[in-house]
């Protein structure tokens, strides 16, 4: 305990898309800081949006290049100018660089075992030469069995985990659901999982907010937004054609949305029957 209070602690979050990788990291980051007041956090995290949250005192982060997950399952450069061969070349670099010059106590790596495209390997091989602690840590449900077995299998994921790793944190009670359940863990990556139950959250401590709306409703919502247009547009069609619902709806686009597409979205949910019956309205939130 001692050690941990002068520690220095990487983090990272391959985070391309969506909010809940660093939102996570970040989480856990200002748990530890407040638990340990001499503890200093710094998370690598390709966000577009890290720079957007506030962090905490001795919590910091490092963007990397962004990339975007397509919806067939692959990547591909923000910067359209940018090869993505390229891009994971730099991504690769900084976080190399980060951990050579940060020199952390403790490593941990968000969900992905090897990074995206296996960019954090050469890292988790040189700390490990340095003695760093080197954590994954994975959420409590993790993708589709078969679909993750057949992907760690094809990058000789499970005997890299064995090799690199000194402990697995499972984000969820032992009793709630088995992220690797389906796979083939051999005993020296059993053995190192540690269910460390839910991540604890708070609500804001702002109070009730203006534009919830009063009594049930729906909460309608895509996470970051950036591939969830489909899914607003289908719940404004369903109001539209159904007179029978009538709960009111709070549609929340996440900050990933496009402009065009949240425009687009704004103009037909204004266009949506909200008088069907008394309590038949909707309301936004961008």
């Amino acid at each position: 305990m001692r050690r941990i209070e002068d520690a220095r602690i990487l983090m990272y979050s391959h985070d391309t898309f969506g909010l809940g990788h660093l939102r996570r990291c970040r989480t856990i980051a200002h748990s530890l800081v407040e638990d340990y007041r001499g503890l200093n956090i710094l998370i690598i995290s390709g966000a577009t949006i890290a720079g957007a949250f506030d962090y905490r005192a001795r919590v910091d982060f490092v963007k990397i290049p962004s990339v975007i997950k397509l919806r067939n399952g692959e990547y591909t450069s923000m910067d359209r100018h940018i090869d993505l061969h390229e891009t994971l070349k730099m991504r690769q670099s900084i976080i190399r660089h980060t951990a050579e010059t940060f020199q952390p106590d403790i490593f941990i790596v968000d969900k992905e075992p090897m990074g995206l495209g296996g960019e954090v390997e050469e890292t988790l091989a040189f700390l490990k030469k340095q003695g760093t602690t080197l954590v994954l840590g994975l959420r409590e449900v993790m993708d589709a069995p078969h679909l993750l077995d057949a992907e760690w299998k094809r990058n000789d994921v499970m005997r890299k985990i064995g090799q690199f790793y000194d402990s697995v944190w499972v984000y969820g009670p032992p009793d709630f659901y088995d992220p690797l359940v389906g796979l083939d863990v051999p005993a020296s990556v059993r053995s190192k999982m540690d269910f460390v139950g839910f991540l604890q959250r708070s609500t804001s401590p702002d109070g009730e907010a203006d534009h919830k709306p009063k009594g049930d409703y729906i909460l309608v919502t895509t996470g970051g937004g950036g591939d969830g247009s489909d899914l607003i547009h289908d719940v404004i069609d369903a109001y539209q054609e159904d007179p029978t619902l009538t709960h009111r709806a709070l549609i929340v686009l996440g900050p990933y949305m496009p402009a065009k597409q949240r425009q687009k979205l704004m103009r037909k949910g204004q266009r949506c029957p909200i008088s069907r019956s008394s309590n038949s309205t909707t309301g936004w939130k961008n």
